[in-house]
């Protein structure tokens, strides 16, 4: 950029701003608006946005033509979960491997294990951030063993509550999460 002495500008990684006072090689004193001179490299600062852009606003539209736009917006309709829906888990996950990849094929029993217990973690992991209370991991019967993984992976966490998932819903072969959620 083109900086000058006079010209008004603002630091970028901090909340100073000031007038160019004196440009000596790259480095430029500003004195901020507090009356402090400070030293900065050119690429720190950037120009300060003139007054007349904020006159040139109202050009195309008029002032009451904006605040019509802002004031005429339509209430989005709420979605309204009917109670019988209402406790049903928010996400599901299912851990089966013909869902998890395309071809299993060369992959050790400890390999796909862990490709579903990966997910399970990730996935978790995005509902906590996500806010979402509750899941329900798809896991099968099988022998047990993702399941008892599932579990230990689950007891790694204070704010986790597992038990087994809708019977009529799933049968045996799933379990679901409930995450306790702090408030912000």
């Amino acid at each position: 950029m083109n900086f000058k002495v006079g010209h008004k500008v603002e630091v970028l990684d901090d909340a100073l701003s000031g007038k160019i006072i004196a440009i000596n090689g790259a480095i430029i004193t500003i004195e901020t608006d507090e009356g402090f001179e400070l030293d900065y490299k050119a690429s720190e600062l950037i120009k300060k946005k003139s007054v007349a852009l904020k006159n040139n606003v109202f050009k195309s539209a008029s002032i009451n033509q904006v605040l019509s736009e802002k004031t005429n917006k339509k209430r989005q309709p709420t979605v309204k979960v009917k109670p019988k829906n209402r406790h049903e888990p928010m996400m599901e996950v299912d851990l089966h491997l013909h869902k998890l990849i395309d071809n299993e094929r060369g992959m050790s029993n400890y390999d796909k294990l862990n490709l579903q217990l990966d997910t399970a973690r990730h996935k978790l992991e995005f509902a906590m951030r996500k806010r979402i209370q509750k899941i329900v991991f798809i896991h099968g019967v099988g022998e047990g063993v993702l399941k008892m993984e599932l579990e230990t992976l689950f007891s790694r966490y204070d704010n986790i509550k597992y038990y087994a998932a809708d019977y009529k819903k799933y049968g045996l072969g799933a379990t679901e999460v409930y995450i306790l959620q702090n408030p912000k």
